[in-house]
């Protein structure tokens, strides 16, 4: 089961290792943020040849974030014996059976084994590398995050909704023209919403009248695309980019009756009856 932002009930234990050589330390109040949205970084480690200069900046902010360095000297010039360090801890910690999953911090295809192993096992496996990341690691891993976003993940204002929810009672909308998209953060490439990908999921998802579970919306694009991230493309959530969309897209609130709380719904206008 995929991992999802968790309350203090259901906390989840997550391994968090970091590959020095090719993460930033610019990265590290982001990154922890960011993973504290799915569970309780149980285990930080970090790898690199602590020798060199060039990790000056880790070693600055290892205390302040009680990451453990694990220090890996080259054995040989232009071999990276960091890489290897870190798989054989991931898989020790692995076979402890103490985590629910696992982050890994590199922008390295080394990796793409790895996460698919630790996937075999069960475990939900949540990338951070940036955007120049092989492919085949970020397909691999169940959830991978640019993190380039954490860097500008402050600078990424809160979009306004550009239309009121419908309820069953009250009909949609017409349908306007689309706003202007929040403006994406210069650290990141500015990439177009995968409109078809997201009109091809709620057709997947939808019931007869067209309507389909925002949080399945959600579950089923990571599935498919698993750098799908909505701060890509100018917002900080999924339902902020489907109502800037609202010439395409449309939402409704519905109350559930075992807690009386709101559930999202969302449906494409096109097939609205």
């Amino acid at each position: 089961m995929a991992l999802k932002p968790t309350t203090s009930r259901q906390q989840k234990h997550l391994a968090v290792l970091i590959d020095a050589d090719n993460a930033s330390a610019a990265i590290v109040e982001g990154l922890f943020e960011e993973i504290a949205k799915y569970g309780l970084a149980s285990v930080k480690r970090i790898y690199g040849d602590w020798t060199l200069p060039n990790l000056g900046g880790w070693k600055q902010v290892l205390l302040d974030y009680s990451i453990q360095p694990i220090q890996q000297f080259a054995y040989t010039k232009g071999k990276n014996a960091t890489d290897s360090s870190l798989i054989i801890d991931a898989m020790d910690l692995l076979y402890t059976r103490r985590f629910d999953g696992f982050c890994l911090v590199s922008s390295d295809s080394d990796f793409t084994r790895l996460a698919a192993r630790l996937r075999e096992e069960g475990l939900e496996v949540i990338g951070f590398g940036e955007q120049k990341t092989p492919k085949p690691f970020v397909t691999a891993c169940d959830k991978f995050i640019y993190t380039e976003l954490l860097r500008a993940d402050a600078d990424i204002p809160e979009s306004e909704p550009t239309t009121p929810t419908t309820t069953p009672d009250t009909p949609a909308p017409k349908a306007e023209s689309q706003p202007a998209t929040t403006p994406v953060p210069a650290a990141v490439a500015p990439q177009k919403i995968p409109v078809k990908l997201i009109t091809k999921v709620i057709d997947d998802i939808s019931d007869e009248e067209g309507w389909g579970h925002m949080a399945a919306l959600g579950e089923n694009l990571r599935k498919l695309k698993s750098d799908f991230d909505p701060r890509l493309y100018g917002y900080k959530k999924l339902t902020d980019l489907i109502k800037a969309r609202n010439g395409q897209f449309e939402l409704q609130e519905r109350g559930t009756t075992a807690t009386g709380g709101k559930v999202l719904y969302v449906r494409n206008r096109k097939s609205g009856k």
